[in-house]
C-alpha cells in the first residue's frame, strides 16, 4: 500500500496542480492529461443523479468548459486539505479528499469552501484512472453563498 499510496498522492498533487493552473491569468488549461486522468469509462454520482460517460472527445470539451466556469464563478483556487486512501483490493481503491475552494466575488469580497468528494480508482501499470466519483450539491452550496 505504501508504494500505492504515493502513487495516489501524487496523482491527485497533480490533479489540483492542473485545476489551479485552468485558474491562473491566462489560464493553463491541459486537457489532455486531465482527461487521461479517467479511465476508459467512468460513472459520477451527485444529488442531481447517477451519470456515466466515456472518456472521449465530449469529455474533453467538457474539460475547458468546466474550468471557464469555475473561472467566471470567482475560484481562484482549488486545494486538498486532506486526502484519505482506503484500499478495496490490490488494484482499486477509494479516496476521499477534503477540498479548500477559494473564490473572489463580483463585489471584491473573498469566500472560502470545504467540502469532500469521493473518488474510486484502478491501478494498472502503475497509473491511476478514475472510474467513479461522488459528489456534494455543490451547486446549491454555490448559489447560497453567492457565487452562482
Amino acid at each position: 500500500m505504501n508504494d500505492d499510496r504515493k502513487v495516489i498522492e501524487a496523482f491527485f498533487s497533480e490533479y489540483a496542480k492542473r485545476f489551479n493552473d485552468a485558474l491562473k491569468e491566462p489560464p493553463v488549461v491541459d486537457v489532455t492529461k486531465t482527461a487521461d486522468a479517467f479511465a476508459k469509462y467512468f460513472v459520477g454520482a451527485s444529488p442531481k443523479g447517477v451519470a456515466g460517460g466515456k472518456n472521449g472527445l465530449l469529455l474533453r470539451f467538457m474539460i475547458s468548459r468546466g474550468y471557464a466556469y469555475y473561472k467566471k464563478i470567482g475560484t481562484t483556487s482549488m486545494n486538498i486539505m486532506a486526502l484519505d486512501i482506503t484500499p478495496i483490493d490490490e488494484l482499486h481503491f477509494m479516496a476521499k479528499i477534503h477540498w479548500d475552494s477559494r473564490y473572489s466575488k463580483k463585489d471584491g469580497t473573498k469566500d472560502q469552501i470545504e467540502f469532500d468528494n469521493i473518488y474510486f480508482l484502478q491501478i494498472l501499470d502503475g497509473k491511476p484512472k478514475i472510474f467513479a466519483y461522488v459528489t456534494t450539491d455543490e451547486q446549491k452550496v454555490l448559489k447560497e453563498r453567492g457565487l452562482m
